[in-house]
């Protein structure tokens, strides 16, 4: 204006935008108000009743360990199931959350131990079976409470625990079910074993470091000839004492090479030359090796007293080592594999804990890890010892203990992944699965065709036991379908925990006998099952049978749940339904720090989604972080990155502050033809965000939601349309026909923009839509329909106003520049077109152009000689000429127009607006 607001008589007739709707957000402090009000007012179980009749969507929520509170990579997956979760409910399914949580297995009972203490030692096995369903309880709440306030929708009473007495018999009632079709046996095979905790390991429970083995090459004396030997290569030097063959491969050629003072030895051909080189020792070859002469071999173990036979298998390559290979069938899959073929038995002369048994006496009581020194030094002074080095490559560790894992045979309960032909059929199945990304199905597919028989038993306390007993008289073990059944009757009356506290007589049915020697003296043992089949079981005991019938529509995980629980769900659900649990497999990355690291409290670069987030931000800001990754791959975050993001929700916000102060409650809807060009073309692409949206929704990628809903908010109306009818809404008359026609816009881009966001910015959506008047909840109301909106010709006829508009901006910001003008509302555009039959502009009136351009008067016309030119600019269509208005600027609305008088004067819509 050209006086200040104090001096202006006119600043009151102005309609400035009006809301109580804070600029400040506030959102650590006022989003806990709005979680209470959604938790009193039922607000998740009212959208839920709302959908009841719609088609159901099933998303199944894994389980994450009751162990600590909630981390940044937890926020991810639980705000986008949640976002999910909504948007298919405001897309018009029916859907609901039932948040899981794994709360048996070793990472809360070694927590529980740990915090204990000395006082472990005295804790009787109920006792710590007791503390730790305490712990997990505890957890589970904490871990709630996160999930609550990163402003989840779930109920408290609507949630699956793996340690609810309904959940544990379910698990033994489909191990039971999976016993009865011939898919559980008990054998003697290697398994990773952990020495520090003492117990078997699953697949996924294995991580891989770098980790530095004893490099050696051994000769073991060919039986009968003199000075020759069969050269092994192995960086395992604790398992020599259980070795039992020398496997070959009968596609490769051998030879016998003379190494000098080390003797005659027999090795690969293809890696004479190698071995050479990295033992120091030359080798000359003196003659081929047939497989026919190497059957005919026996060998002597280098430091025992027995013999070594020849085997052979394809596992044996050129890619290391001699191709001669070491074979211990309790240390080793492939070693176990020929042995058994062979008849030789998983011999394995190693305890719990990693110490040589009295089968060793020679090491007997030392560990593992200190026995290798001392086999090399006994080979040393054999003479056996060829080469000795170190060596650093990637070692299975575990993911509790962080300690090298080994390969032990011991007895354990196994799930038989070939039976029935299941591996056969289960990569029929995985191939109907919709993998997202793409590249899952591969990752999968590899997985599932080289997986083991699973390991199902672990020798922990803390779990659900195998209810399987020992004969006291032979030691055969006792387990059928009938003792499983009658013990999941007992269960689900008194609880597993009975298991531990009744005799094996009062939980086997009357009159059992040992099968072997018919004595009634048995006893239960004392291994449980894998953590990973509690949760793998869990579409089980949360969904029923219905599953059965049809898969559950959506699993979300981390992308490491290929090898986890992708793969323990499947294996259950195939064995006994015949399908996969669910439909479509969704994964994320992990979550690492700004320059791409992992998070780790040693480096200091964790970013703890509570203190670093919410409790400074607010959880939109967080959800809102979410909604700007591709989570399909690896993703960022940090402080810095936080903050803008921070920044970017503050433009949002004052996007749905500008639409709240200029709409009204009552406002009436308008028909389609009384809306002026500009809001029905603002409508129409309100209508092509919204489709867009959907379609991004429904598939998942939130990033594109994102960017269309910063996009519209950003350039098409704040830079754009906002200001287009800012003159408008503030100065034309309340009741005009212009501005009612903008004030129904904008409150139809502020109800549809609202719904839209919902499911990503929870709070400010529920916020905004109270602000607006509403009385009931954002979430009740489905994504719109808004194809009355959709107008092809407004939109194609704008194009080219729009396009001339950047050039007239052009003009302007040269003006500008000049000093010629400040705002642009200063200026007349003069429009001269430079080729009379190529004229777009001339369907839209003058009065259209000057509020599209935002200036003060257009005219479409030969060059004018009588007004001031401030600058020019040239497009194919026109000549541009900004000139300087003869006429005296309107003191209310700051427009030069063709009807205002003297200087001082209203023009004439003012006049009218002001009566």
């Amino acid at each position: 204006m050209a006086k200040s607001e104090s001096e202006n008589p006119y600043s009151k007739t102005v309609l400035l935008p009006q809301t109580a709707f804070p600029m400040k957000a506030d959102l650590a402090t006022r989003e806990p108000k709005q979680i209470q009000t959604w938790k009193t007012e039922k607000t998740f179980s009212k959208m839920k009743e709302k959908r009841k009749d719609k088609p159901k969507f099933v998303l199944h929520d894994g389980p994450p360990y009751a162990n600590g509170n909630f981390h940044v990579g937890h926020s991810l997956n639980k705000i986008l199931k949640d976002i999910i979760i909504k948007s298919k409910s405001m897309t018009g399914f029916q859907t609901d959350m039932i948040p899981g949580w794994d709360c048996h297995g070793l990472p809360i009972e070694v927590q529980v131990l740990k915090n204990l203490g000395k006082e472990a030692r005295n804790t009787s096995p109920t006792e710590l079976r007791k503390k730790c369903r305490e712990y997990a309880a505890e957890f589970v709440g904490k871990q709630g409470d996160d999930l609550t306030r990163f402003l989840c929708f779930w109920e408290e009473d609507n949630k699956y625990l793996t340690m609810a007495p309904g959940f544990e018999a379910k698990i033994v009632e489909v191990f039971g079910e999976l016993f009865k079709k011939g898919y559980i046996y008990k054998g003697k095979k290697p398994v990773y074993w952990c020495i520090d905790l003492a117990t078997a390991h699953a697949e996924a429970e294995i991580e891989y470091q770098n980790h530095t083995s004893p490099s050696i090459y051994v000769k073991f004396p060919i039986k009968g000839e003199e000075d020759s030997y069969c050269l092994i290569w192995t960086t395992t030097p604790w398992t020599l004492p259980a070795n039992l063959a020398i496997c070959f491969n009968e596609d490769l050629d051998y030879a016998l090479f003379d190494g000098g003072e080390q003797g005659k030895m027999i090795l690969a051909t293809g890696l004479a030359e190698t071995v050479a080189t990295k033992t120091g020792v030359p080798l000359t070859k003196i003659r081929d090796v047939s497989t026919k002469d190497l059957k005919n071999m026996m060998f002597r173990h280098p430091f025992l007293d027995q013999d070594s036979i020849p085997l052979f298998g394809n596992h044996v390559t050129l890619e290391a080592g001699t191709g001669c290979v070491h074979t211990a069938p309790g240390h080793g899959t492939d070693d176990y594999r020929v042995g058994s073929l062979a008849g030789l038995p998983a011999y394995s002369p190693v305890d719990d804990y990693g110490r040589y048994t009295d089968e060793f006496p020679l090491m007997q009581g030392i560990k593992i890890w200190d026995a290798n020194p001392k086999i090399v030094e006994l080979l040393r002074e054999k003479g056996l010892l060829l080469h000795y080095s170190e060596f650093q490559h990637s070692y299975p560790h575990s993911w509790r203990s962080k300690k090298p894992l080994i390969f032990r045979a011991t007895p354990q309960w196994f799930f038989s992944i070939d039976h029935n032909d299941l591996r056969t059929k289960s990569l029929a199945a995985v191939d109907k699965v919709q993998w997202i990304p793409d590249w899952g199905i591969t990752r999968i597919r590899s997985m599932v065709e080289s997986r083991p028989d699973w390991c199902l038993s672990r020798q922990r306390n803390w779990g659900v036991p195998i209810p399987s007993f020992t004969c006291k008289s032979c030691g055969n073990t006792h387990l059928t379908a009938d003792t499983i059944q009658h013990f999941i009757e007992i269960v689900k009356k008194e609880g597993i925990e009975v298991w531990y506290e009744k005799d094996a007589k009062d939980l086997l049915p009357a009159g059992t006998k040992c099968v072997k020697c018919e004595s009634t003296d048995l006893k239960q043992d004392k291994d449980i099952l894998d953590v990973w089949f509690d949760s793998g079981v869990s579409s089980f005991a949360v969904f029923g049978d219905s599953i059965g019938q049809e898969p559950a529509d959506l699993y979300l995980e981390g992308s490491d749940q290929h090898r986890g629980w992708f793969q323990s769900s499947l294996w259950p659900s195939m064995g006994i339904r015949g399908v996969p649990p669910y439909k479509s497999v969704l994964t994320h990355g992990y979550v690492l720090d700004e320059k791409g690291h992992a998070m780790s409290k040693s480096l200091g670069n964790v970013i703890n989604p509570t203190t670093d987030i919410i409790q400074l931000y607010g959880a939109d800001i967080l959800r809102l972080w979410v909604s700007t990754q591709d989570f399909r791959d690896d993703v960022k975050i940090g402080k810095d990155s936080i903050k803008i993001v921070s920044e970017t929700y503050r433009k949002l916000r004052n996007t749905f502050r500008y639409l709240l102060g200029n709409t009204s409650v009552s406002a009436p809807p308008l028909k389609q033809e009384e809306l002026e060009e500009i809001d029905a073309f603002y409508l129409s692409k309100l209508y092509n965000l919204t489709e867009d949206i959907k379609k991004f929704y429904a598939t998942y990628q939130f990033h594109q939601v994102y960017q269309k809903l910063l996009l519209f908010c950003t350039v098409d109306l704040s830079q754009d349309y906002f200001e287009i009818i800012r003159d408008r809404m503030y100065c034309d008359a309340k009741e005009s026909k212009t501005r009612k026609s903008s004030e129904y816009a904008l409150s139809v881009i502020l109800e549809t923009l609202a719904i839209l966001s919902a499911p990503i910015l929870s709070f400010t959506a529920e916020e905004v839509w109270k602000e607006s008047g509403k009385t009931d909840s954002v979430f009740f109301h489905d994504f719109p329909d808004l194809s009355r909106f959709k107008n092809e010709k407004v939109e194609t006829s704008f194009l080219s106003v729009f396009q001339t508009k950047e050039a007239v901006q052009k003009a302007l910001e040269e003006a500008r520049q000049k000093g010629k003008i400040g705002k642009s509302l200063e200026a007349k555009i003069n429009l001269v077109p430079k080729d009379a039959d190529k004229n777009p502009l001339t369907s839209f009136t003058n009065e259209q152009l000057e509020l599209t351009f935002v200036v003060s008067q257009v005219d479409l016309k030969n060059s004018s000689s009588d007004e001031e030119e401030l600058a020019k600019h040239s497009t194919e269509l026109y000549d541009i000429q900004v000139l300087k208005p003869k006429e005296g600027e309107c003191p209310r609305c700051w427009r030069h127009t063709r009807d205002i008088g003297k200087e001082g004067d209203l023009c004439k819509r003012c006049k009218d607006a002001i009566r």
